[in-house]
């Protein structure tokens, strides 16, 4: 077993997420093939994939239990994050991977083929261009701009009453949550744990006022 599915079994283990076999090796096939484009391609800042298991893996698998719905748009997804570990974490679920560079996009579309993930589609667009016919559940983002930001560009995106925002965040973010536009409101914050990252980490959830 390679010394990466043994880190990821070690911090798997520190929390209360299920992972079968298979999506422990999608997972850490994911971060492999992360590490091998990132020389070519510069994907991500972190370099080492035992840290990108800590920073990029377990960062994003956490929010799955928040997730309420079918149907989740990642904007900003760079190069499928949290997208790709959330939709092998949760095969029944849909989700579309929103980025403007398409040597993000390739990269998605091969990590996709190569590890035979079904519930994920990529789309190559500035995220004020996307314009779905159906709505999503919940709109997603991690390390995409500031909270303003992401309601003001994405408000078209969650369904009817029932869409939510999900923003993770490091720090909890209180400046910008007072800067949010009277359209939006906090619904709740959730403090996150991932095992052996320092720093904060939140989940703040936004929904329309109707």
């Amino acid at each position: 077993m390679s010394q990466l599915r043994l880190q990821l079994d070690s911090l798997i283990a520190q929390t209360t997420l299920e992972v079968s076999d298979k999506q422990r090796q999608q997972l850490v096939g994911y971060v492999e093939m992360l590490h091998k484009w990132n020389k070519a391609y510069n994907l991500t800042s972190v370099r080492e994939p035992s840290d990108m298991l800590v920073k990029h893996i377990l960062d994003s698998i956490v929010v799955g239990e928040y997730l309420e719905g079918e149907r989740f748009i990642d904007v900003g997804t760079g190069p499928g994050l949290p997208g790709i570990p959330l939709a092998i974490m949760h095969p029944t679920k849909e989700f579309y991977l929103l980025d403007s560079l398409g040597k993000r996009i390739r990269f998605i579309k091969q990590v996709l083929h190569e590890l035979q993930i079904k519930n994920v589609t990529p789309v190559q667009s500035r995220v004020e261009q996307f314009q779905p016919d159906d709505k999503f559940d919940g709109v997603l983002s991690r390390a995409f701009a500031s909270m303003v930001d992401m309601v003001e560009w994405c408000h078209h995106l969650p369904k009817q009453g029932v869409g939510r925002f999900f923003a993770l965040k490091g720090q909890l973010p209180q400046d910008e949550i007072t800067q949010l536009p009277s359209w939006c409101s906090v619904m709740d914050i959730k403090a996150l744990t991932v095992p052996q990252l320092e720093g904060e980490r939140h989940l703040v959830i936004l929904s329309r006022k109707e």
